[in-house]
């Protein structure tokens, strides 16, 4: 979407820059699930698990806690504690994923999509912990091992609010007058809301942009009705407005949606919503379920525009990859997201 072009759901350009693909669903050989799943932090996790059981060589540092309820800060102090045994638990899980990982990317670079991509982002949560960063590192090192040219890099946002930032790429041009925006980043997980001042006035790309607000919601712990979580959502973006109100913040009549899956011309997502809370997928409208929540922005009622995660994620690193001309971008959380970009 260039800068003049009319705004729409899941643009496929920006200035200066073209999403290439995003959401790619490359299926595993075996036909057992998708590629992008084996280096998923689920998919760490199954790892972890499989050395607790068969591969301990002392206590288990984690005790009778079940895997999947392990928190990152527990995992990552039985990595960086000192207990040479409980270490090595979490080294197994790991290099496995790590190996993992050089996996998945080399399937996607097979694809004509990610033909010459440079550089490879890696942004969700997974890498904010100390294991997920160590894997990321391992797997880079496994490539360059393997002659390939192709380097992996950890998003240098705080990846909660990368997926907010990104939406300063993506304004439409009587939103880039005001001061600031809505944003929304829906996972797998968490649900989570920002007012974010773009400052384009700064700096083009959008890097200099900040969260000047936001609320978090772990709908994952309530699992949420969809109509539960869409009237959920509508007031976690009416109270930001009236804190942009109160704080004297100019506010766009504008809100960005960042949610996993393909995003139709019409705003409904027609693959890979499967993790969100409820049946999010086509037919359902997720702007106009929304619209009928939400309180005006000054006399207007907001436009609500959606796009994929990963693509949004990716566009908010976009300054980090100028010496790029093909850079892409994998998002691990509970599942991989993907995107690949070009710069034109």
């Amino acid at each position: 979407m260039s800068r003049t072009a009319r705004p729409t759901h899941g643009a496929e350009a920006t200035a200066g820059l073209r999403v290439d693909s995003y959401n790619l669903a490359l299926m595993r050989a075996d036909g057992e699930g998708f590629v992008g799943d084996l280096a998923s932090q689920t998919a760490f996790r199954e790892l972890l698990d499989e050395a607790r059981k068969h591969q301990r060589t002392g206590k288990d540092p984690f005790g009778k806690t079940p895997t999947f309820e392990l928190g990152k800060r527990e995992i990552d102090m039985a990595l960086v504690g000192g207990d040479a045994d409980a270490a090595h638990l979490v080294h197994i899980a790991v290099e496995g994923h790590a190996q993992r990982l050089v996996e998945v990317t080399r399937c996607f670079l097979a694809q004509p999509e990610w033909n010459d991509v440079e550089a490879i982002v890696l942004g969700g949560g997974f890498p904010k912990s100390h294991f997920g960063a160590l894997s990321i590192r391992r797997a880079d090192r496994l490539l360059r091992n393997a002659r390939l040219k192709v380097r992996l890099c950890i998003l240098d946002e705080d990846p909660d609010e990368a997926a907010l930032l990104g939406w300063s790429s993506l304004l439409p041009e009587d939103a880039r007058r005001h001061a600031a925006f809505l944003a929304v980043d829906i996972g797998g997980t968490n649900l989570r809301c920002g007012l974010v001042e773009h400052r384009l006035g700064k700096a083009a790309e959008g890097h200099k942009a900040r969260v000047l607000e936001h609320m978090q919601w772990r709908h994952a712990d309530d699992a949420p009705a969809r109509g539960e979580a869409i009237a959920r959502l509508a007031g976690m973006l009416n109270g930001l407005n009236a804190q942009a109100r109160t704080l004297g913040v100019d506010l766009a009549p504008f809100i960005g949606i960042a949610v996993p899956g393909k995003i139709e011309p019409d705003g409904k997502i027609s693959q890979g919503a499967q993790n969100l809370p409820g049946d999010w997928e086509m037919p359902f409208d997720l702007s106009a379920a929304l619209a009928s929540h939400l309180d005006r922005i000054g006399r207007r009622m907001p436009q609500v525009l959606l796009h994929n995660d990963a693509v949004v994620q990716g566009l908010s690193q976009r300054h980090a990859m100028r010496k790029h001309k093909r850079w892409g971008i994998f998002t691990i959380g509970t599942g991989l997201g993907n995107a690949s970009y070009s710069r034109v």
